[in-house]
């Protein structure tokens, strides 16, 4: 298959190394020309525009998105619409809101244009180890792109996991549990290295130990290792986590569909608080102590 891309980015760029090693032909636009000759490099035709993309592509073509979630992606289907005709597919491969899927869906409705919604999963390392793909879409239109699946895939990699939107779906929660998954680790990591053990602690090599046999052995676990052999005390990052969304929508879809789910809520929670710097809500829990106690507070110096 001919595979369009539109977006070199960190995972755009990789995902079309890892396409065409698979055997298929890749050309692909991005607004940053700069990427022209990395492109070549990694034998991607690069398109001037995404007019010029599409003139690149036999029929019925594929075009594949991936960029920014909203604006962005709406912006690239904009462009695309009266470019494709009845038969062509578009993917969203980013991390969109399912809800978005639904709406994108209906407005290409009239024109025949496929649409296609895939959650991708695997970061900078996909490339090596392959993505895990979501797709929501038709029994048809899986089958159609199920060659480029299974080329970005490793082995039993990908699936689909319901009509339009369920894939950003899946991956909407799958990105949920990784925060919950994330924020577990980090906590206890942070009681290791305060206990009376701490100073003592080999906290890369209890990450290595646990990842041979243990139940929560992982691939997060890993960059736990790695990034503790290389920083042993991190004292070289900031405890500033920034979130790209999907954590705020599993927990707004949770509030919706009345669903318990407490550790998920609080590790975005606790995402928050670290871009705090001195909170407010701890200057009023600390005034209220001294006003009902007499509880000495600390002065700003």
């Amino acid at each position: 298959m001919r595979l369009g891309m539109i977006g070199l980015g960190r995972m755009g760029m990789n995902m079309c190394r890892r396409v065409i090693l698979g055997g298929h032909t890749v050309a692909a636009f991005d607004m940053d020309q700069g990427k022209r000759n990395e492109a070549a490099d990694a034998g991607i035709q690069f398109a001037d525009s995404v007019a010029a993309l599409v003139a690149m592509l036999p029929c019925p073509r594929a075009v594949w998105i991936m960029l920014p979630a909203g604006g962005p992606v709406d912006e690239a289907i904009k462009t695309l619409r009266p470019l494709l005709a009845p038969g062509d597919y578009i993917i969203d491969g980013g991390n969109s809101f399912y809800k978005d899927d639904l709406r994108r869906a209906e407005e290409l409705k009239g024109t025949g244009i496929n649409y296609v919604d895939a959650g991708v999963s695997g970061g900078i390392w996909g490339l090596k180890n392959g993505y895990a793909l979501m797709a929501g879409c038709t029994p048809e239109q899986f089958k159609h792109m199920e060659p480029v699946f299974k080329s970005l895939a490793p082995p039993d990699g990908y699936m689909r996991c319901g009509p339009v939107g369920a894939g950003h779906f899946v991956k909407m929660v799958h990105n949920g549990i990784e925060y919950g998954m994330m924020e577990a680790y980090a906590e206890g990591f942070e009681l290791l290295k305060a206990s009376r053990y701490g100073a003592e602690a080999d906290l890369a090599g209890v990450a290595a130990l646990w990842n041979n046999g243990s139940v929560i052995r992982s691939w997060l676990l890993e960059l736990v290792e790695d990034a503790l052999k290389k920083d042993k005390d991190l004292a070289s990052i900031r405890g500033f986590v920034e979130d790209s969304g999907e954590g705020r929508w599993t927990v707004a879809e949770a509030i919706e569909t009345g669903v318990f789910l407490p550790v998920i809520t609080e590790s975005l929670m606790r995402r928050l608080r670290s871009r705090q710097t001195d909170p407010f809500a701890e200057k009023v829990l600390a005034a209220m102590r001294a006003g009902f106690g007499g509880h000495a507070v600390k002065k700003r110096e």
